[in-house]
């Protein structure tokens, strides 16, 4: 029985030899530990249990055991003390999160009483914003307003040009003037009355 454990272990050191073996597992930084790492240190172990209770060389493996064991007690402190430093940053961080989250709140209802106050007409504008509103509606009626009116006079008066061009008033106004000498002669009385219309036709 002991060959065959003795055979066993002679394996084992030879896959050891081969791969870095379990032992391997042991030298890492704790940080750089895998599930596979962590099943590794515990069969280690639990062979160096096994050679406790069964051989001769009892203060041998003891000691080995023993190292291993420190060994696995200085990584779980270090990964317990980073997983400590890790989530106390982590709480610093959340709780200077909430207390920024509580002030914007704070400004929030403060800016909105503000607004409140303005009333239903007011709005608030950055003067320092180039695309900021500088007329209000109003204002700006009117001008489409007097816009459309000034081009409803160029209309007018683009079409009096036109006539002016074609000749056509100073033909009417050479047909009234001639019927305006031919009434003067009739009757003073129907010439003013005539003169007046042509006036009004005029403007």
């Amino acid at each position: 029985m002991q060959q065959g454990r003795e055979e066993e272990e002679e394996e084992l050191e030879g896959e050891k030899e081969a791969d870095g073996g379990p032992e391997r597992a042991l030298e890492k930084s704790p940080f750089q530990l895998t599930p596979g790492d962590v099943y590794d240190i515990s069969s280690v172990m639990g062979r160096d249990l096994l050679q406790l209770s069964a051989g001769p060389q009892v203060p041998a493996a003891l000691a080995r055991l023993q190292f291993r064991i420190v060994r696995v007690l200085e990584m779980l402190e270090a990964l317990v003390s980073e997983s400590s430093l890790a989530e106390e940053q982590l709480r610093m961080e959340r709780d200077g999160l909430r207390r920024e989250v509580e002030a914007l709140r704070g400004e929030g209802s403060r800016g909105s009483a503000q607004q409140l106050s303005l009333g239903p007409d007011k709005m608030v504008i950055d003067l320092t914003d180039p695309n900021r509103p500088r007329f209000t509606l109003q204002e700006l009626r009117d001008v489409l307003q007097e816009r459309n009116q000034l081009k409803a006079q160029l209309l007018v008066v683009q079409e009096e040009l036109q006539c002016y061009k074609s000749g056509i008033i100073s033909q009417r106004r050479d047909q009234t003037e001639e019927r305006e000498k031919e009434g003067s002669g009739s009757s003073p009385g129907i010439s003013k009355d005539s003169e007046e219309k042509t006036i009004i036709k005029r403007l």
